[in-house]
């Protein structure tokens, strides 16, 4: 896929993953439209890849908003004319296990990383396949592959990703829209200083959790958004981001269900 003069648009691009892949695209010569709760996080990205030579427009948006959601494409298509790429990547996280995130918490994850996907993607539709060649690629996580303890709420949304992925691609096949899903490992965003802290946690719980997240998130940002990138070029179905993103789907296929135990006696090593 050729990026240069394509037009994309990126959620969650104020910051991290979807920071480094506009800027990844834009030296492609791809033109781009920055959403973000965060405004001004999207302003600065818009700022770098304009210097970049591309158009960039900055846009707060909150994914579980469905008036803002629905308004959106209307609004790009006023700055852009068109869309041939819909990158889904805004996420939040709750730290703790089901029974320590309460309802409340557990539901807002859900409406920004997963339902913010689901209409995202409906509201943009119409116009990507407008396009020639246009593609629909969906951020969930190594968490959509395996499923430690304390991740139960994050691990419910990026897998539900991962299966509205594979079935859209199905059921777009034959059409010039292609979709994407990518699976990030451990790279270095503030996801985890961020995550939202249940209800009654202790503090050095809360610290221990948070130590031992961060230890995982090695990648730096802008190595993840071009390998996305390179992903989107080849056409890729499923974009591993991470050595070991690939090492856990191996893991997941060889034992499915005993996997777990295999990493906790690697991690014991």
């Amino acid at each position: 896929m050729k990026l240069s003069n394509r037009v994309a648009v990126i959620t969650g691009a104020g910051s991290g993953i979807g920071r480094a892949t506009a800027l990844a695209m834009a030296r492609r010569g791809c033109h781009l439209a920055l959403a973000d709760i965060n405004e001004a996080g999207a302003q600065a990205t818009a700022q770098t890849a304009q210097a970049l030579g591309v158009r960039a427009t900055a846009h707060r948006l909150d994914v579980a908003d469905r008036a803002a959601v629905a308004a959106f494409p209307q609004e790009v298509r006023q700055a852009h004319e068109r869309v041939d790429i819909l990158m889904n990547n805004a996420g939040v996280a709750v730290g703790g296990t089901f029974e320590q995130v309460g309802a409340d918490d557990f539901d807002w994850l859900m409406e920004i990383n997963f339902h913010g996907v689901v209409r995202m993607t409906r509201a943009f539709l119409p116009l990507l396949h407008g396009s020639d060649d246009a593609r629909i690629v969906n951020v969930s996580s190594i968490f959509g592959i395996i499923t430690p303890p304390g991740q139960a709420a994050y691990s419910a949304s990026k897998f539900a990703v991962r299966g509205f992925s594979n079935a859209l691609r199905l059921e777009l096949e034959g059409s010039t829209v292609g979709v994407s899903v990518v699976h990030p490992g451990g790279v270095a965003t503030s996801i985890a200083t961020n995550a939202r802290v249940p209800t009654g946690a202790h503090g050095d719980e809360i610290a221990r959790g948070r130590k031992a997240m961060q230890k995982m998130l090695r990648m730096p940002p802008e190595q993840a958004g071009e390998i996305i990138v390179r992903g989107i070029e080849k056409r890729q179905a499923r974009i591993l981001v991470g050595s070991d993103a690939k090492a856990a789907a191996l893991l997941e296929r060889l034992a499915p269900v005993g996997y777990w135990n295999l990493l906790k006696k690697a991690m014991k090593r």
